[in-house]
């Protein structure tokens, strides 16, 4: 039996198709904000329904998540004269991966840690379908084309990630939202399960959406819970490796800034002495007051954000997002000239709202 679909006016889907070409070609839109608008299209539409299944899974109607065990079985197994010319490509690309970013006595955590930095700062996110002109190449959702032409969609970052993950004996799943138009990772370390999502981390490899557990995950993904594994660990999340002890809330602002001085993306900072209580408030107006102020620049984003650790630690955990540049689509001189001119005369007069309060997402 079809399902039922409603029929909607052409003007409302003209106006959310103009609504996510806007999106696409603003720089402070985020890729995975992208993904959410195709999304809710979606549900408008009622294209996608939530699958309780890994593989064989499509996502945002165009890219499949396919299984590669029969890569990395082989590989273990020592029978790659069985794959296919295509496969055995695949498996010796993945090698030569792992041996310049793997080395010796390297635990799980070390292993997983080295793969998502190679991920996310040697790929080139390719935005698919979501972009206004659309510059994805062949197999940019496999980890053939991701290896190959180092492009991919959030599909090729996560199959991919999961083939180098179970090369090294290390269990690992794809996991997709209920709406089907993004997936990520599941990873197992010491037993416990955490999320990974590459493609949301590309170009800035600042571990916001690295290690993370469903609490922190949900804020911005969702997920089929009863399919998929509950993902309950912290011990190998960033602020539980890296952070730093502070002794009270005045002294972030200048470690804040050390940050930047420094270039480094991502930063924690651990408080004994609680922010509870009578401190709680004091605490959240330094961090907005400092969020407002670095909401100003132009050349980054920088996020903020509690968490609490095993030992009931406050832990402030601080993201920054660099504006790339080479994002930017490159014409020559004379072109961006006129470009430039005929949007200046065009918004002379016209002044733009520009509310720095809002959710990235």
């Amino acid at each position: 039996m079809e399902p039922k679909t409603t029929k909607y006016p052409k003007g409302l889907l003209i106006c959310i198709l103009l609504l996510v070409l806007c999106a696409t070609a603003a720089s402070v839109v985020t890729m995975t904000t992208q993904f959410r608008m195709q999304g809710e299209i979606d549900k408008i539409l009622n294209q996608n329904t939530d699958l309780g299944q890994e593989d064989d899974v499509t996502i945002a109607d165009e890219y499949t998540i396919r299984s590669t065990l029969q890569i990395s079985d082989a590989y273990h197994n020592g029978t790659e004269d069985r794959l296919s010319d295509k496969d055995k490509e695949t498996l010796d690309m993945a090698k030569q991966v792992l041996s310049k970013i793997v080395k010796d006595g390297m635990n799980d955590y070390e292993k997983e840690e080295a793969v998502y930095l190679w991920l996310t700062k040697e790929m080139k996110p390719d935005t698919g379908m979501l972009t206004v002109i659309p510059t994805t190449s062949e197999g940019a959702d496999e980890p053939f084309g991701v290896l190959k032409d180092r492009n991919a969609v959030c599909v090729g970052y996560a199959t991919t990630f999961r083939l180098l993950m179970q090369m090294m004996n290390i269990q690992c799943k794809v996991i997709h939202n209920k709406d089907l138009y993004h997936s990520w990772n599941l990873v197992l370390l010491d037993d416990e399960w955490y999320h990974v999502d590459c493609y949301s981390d590309a170009n800035s490899g600042n571990y916001k959406n690295f290690n993370l557990n469903d609490t922190r995950a949900e804020s911005e993904h969702d997920w089929n819970h009863e399919f998929f594994p509950a993902a309950t660990g912290t011990k190998y999340s960033y602020p539980s490796m890296h952070s730093e002890e502070l002794k009270d809330i005045y002294a972030l602002p200048k470690k804040v800034r050390k940050m930047l001085d420094d270039k480094q993306d991502v930063a924690a900072f651990t408080f004994k002495k609680k922010v509870a209580g009578e401190n709680e408030s004091e605490a959240a107006a330094l961090v907005s007051s400092l969020s407002d102020y670095l909401s100003n620049s132009s050349e980054l984003f920088v996020e903020m954000l509690w968490s609490e650790n095993e030992s009931g630690d406050y832990v402030l955990s601080v993201y920054v997002n660099r504006y790339d540049e080479e994002n930017e689509i490159d014409v020559d001189d004379q072109t961006r000239t006129k470009i430039d001119k005929a949007v200046s005369e065009a918004f002379s007069d016209y002044e733009l709202n520009q509310d720095t309060e809002g959710d990235m997402y």
